[in-house]
């Protein structure tokens, strides 16, 4: 475990005018195409919701202004966004004297171990302690209600509800939104608003945001970074904030019973070239009685689909991971040639169009890869390079 960062003796940050040119020359860059997606991701940014207005962001702070507490929520099984940014979030306001608290829909509410390094957790309170209709509820990085598990009718129930995010498959549920779908993290989205509500960017909130960003960006290897990405990055490394310990937490440090499940997942893997069109599958499943057997977590898990899908030979992986009451949750990846937000959100999940995943209920593993398998070539993204394609 990495010690918390200290915000003492930090820097001042530019504000909210250098934030909100940046982020406007970012989402410019996106809807061009310039995220290094190729022709068709740049396409299908544009397509996308025109992002925030400022009337949307004034609405939210004077919300927050307004408020007597204020509620911040991740979606269940948080990721280094969804947690990173309702803290990054958090900091910020109880830095302005603010009654802030922040929860996910889990119970018991455990944060998962690689992102224990992360600073407030002190605001972290279990859902039961959430008021049932509670001032104000901001959500981060949940695409719909139903991934805030426990809390969803409490948000519900909020005088009124905000939607931070940037999955396209987001459901418009609050009351308030601040989505953007070209933002390649919730951490873009969460350090604009942090300007907004008149906060200063410490190395602690630095800490949160940037690993937000690292995560959802992959270190910035996924098509969906750009130019603006890595300022964003140097704003936070300018706080003096641990990136190479941040790094070493997140993807290149786990116990040894996460390696042995690993080994099992690998040598259980599958290979199905005919399928997506002849683009390849690969999947695996880890069973809860292989995880036990190790002593290894759900959340300690997430990085296995990484390394699936590697495989030369597939275009899409798929890894199925039984959690402790048997159900399978599906997390699948995309190289850019099919959209699996399309196909979660078929199976009732969701995501972005190369990453996405979704629940699976009373099925074997083999019924749930055979319905995955069945969507996958509807969901092929035209290519003008790929004659195939361009037949279709």
């Amino acid at each position: 475990m990495n010690p918390t960062v200290s915000a003492a003796g930090i820097p001042a940050i530019p504000g909210p005018a250098k934030a909100q040119d940046s982020l406007t020359d970012a989402r410019k860059g996106a809807a061009a195409g310039v995220s290094g997606g190729g022709s068709s991701a740049g396409a299908a940014v544009s397509a996308q919701p025109t992002p925030p207005h400022d009337r949307d962001w004034d609405a939210v702070a004077d919300l927050v202004g307004a408020a007597s507490r204020i509620d911040l929520f991740a979606h269940v099984n948080p990721d280094g966004d969804a947690l990173g940014s309702a803290l990054a979030v958090g900091l910020a306001l109880r830095a302005l004297g603010r009654d802030v608290h922040v929860s996910y829909g889990d119970d018991p509410l455990v944060v998962p171990a690689s992102l224990r390094f992360l600073p407030g957790q002190d605001l972290l309170v279990p859902p039961h302690e959430v008021p049932d209709a509670p001032d104000l509820v901001m959500v981060f990085d949940a695409a719909g209600s139903s991934r805030l598990g426990l809390l969803e009718a409490k948000a519900k129930a909020a005088r009124a509800l905000v939607v931070v995010d940037h999955h396209a498959s987001n459901t418009r549920f609050g009351t308030h939104h601040i989505i953007d779908v070209a933002a390649p993290a919730t951490a873009v989205l969460a350090e604009e608003l942090v300007y907004r509500l008149g906060g200063t960017l410490t190395a602690d909130i630095a800490t949160a945001l940037y690993t937000g960003l690292v995560t959802d960006t992959g270190s910035f290897k996924y098509p969906a970074t750009t130019p603006e990405t890595h300022a964003m990055a140097a704003r936070l490394l300018a706080t003096g904030i641990p990136h190479a310990d941040i790094s070493r937490a997140i993807w290149d440090t786990c116990r040894f019973g996460y390696l042995k499940v690993l080994s099992g997942a690998l040598a259980e893997a599958r290979l199905d070239a005919a399928a997506a069109g002849g683009l390849g599958l690969v999947w695996t499943v880890v069973t809860r009685t292989d995880r036990h057997a190790h002593g290894i977590a759900l959340d300690e898990i997430e990085g296995i689909i990484d390394v699936v899908r590697k495989a030369a030979e597939a275009e899409v992986a798929l890894v199925l991971k039984e959690d402790d009451d048997g159900r399978l949750l599906a997390s699948a990846r995309s190289k850019g040639r099919v959209d699996l937000g399309k196909v979660c959100a078929a199976l009732g999940g969701g995501g972005h169009a190369f990453a996405a995943g979704y629940t699976a209920r009373d099925e074997t593993p083999g019924q749930v890869v055979a319905r995955f398998r069945a969507l996958l070539a509807d969901a092929r993204i035209p290519s003008p390079a790929d004659p195939a394609d361009a037949a279709g």
